[in-house]
């Protein structure tokens, strides 16, 4: 599976960042699997960038390029902290700047952290309507973590280490099938 790009999306604002712990061991686990190389892309640092561009036509320089890699990606991880019971502005923003028929049939992994469990549904009622919107693929299994399941910044939970590995079996019997039918599906 070498030459495939993979892009994991930290929508985390903020460094340290519990959530780009989480996408940093997704995609370790990812290229363990499939030997493909990762991209790691920290809101942190890019969406100073994409705030730049209040439309696509904006877009220029890095914020361009890196729009351009999202939409190139053969799969895409996006993970973002809980906040005001959603995803992050700054992540919404990203995708409000993005072509969308590069994303037919494009598999993502969803992941999502926060303070509490009573959150733990936001991939499901936020993110997947999102991605449901482009028309991508997304995995079935999401990741949700707590900050009880980090110990400082590292991910100590078994279980939520258990359902990486299930998402990320599942991506990986994605990639092929996907990266044929994607110029199909985006025509």
């Amino acid at each position: 599976m070498a030459g495939l790009s993979i892009i994991g999306l930290s929508g985390s604002v903020t460094r340290p960042s519990r959530t780009t712990v989480l996408v940093r061991e997704i995609l370790a686990r990812l290229t363990s699997a499939t030997g493909a190389a990762t991209r790691l892309i920290e809101f942190v640092d890019a969406a100073p960038l994409l705030f730049g561009a209040l439309k696509p036509a904006d877009l220029h320089g890095e914020a361009k390029a890196l729009v351009r890699a999202v939409e190139a990606a053969d799969l895409l991880v996006v993970a973002s902290p809980v906040y005001r019971a959603s995803y992050t502005g700054a992540l919404k923003h990203l995708f409000d700047l993005v072509h969308h028929l590069p994303f037919a049939g494009k598999p993502v992994l969803l992941a999502a952290t926060g303070g509490t469990p009573l959150h733990g549904l936001v991939t499901e009622h936020q993110l997947r309507p999102l991605f449901g919107f482009l028309n991508t693929l997304t995995l079935p299994t999401t990741i949700y973590a707590v900050e009880s399941d980090f110990t400082g910044y590292q991910l100590t939970s078994t279980k939520v280490i258990e359902r990486i590995d299930r998402a990320v079996a599942e991506a990986k019997a994605q990639l092929p099938q996907t990266s044929a039918l994607a110029p199909a599906l985006a025509s």
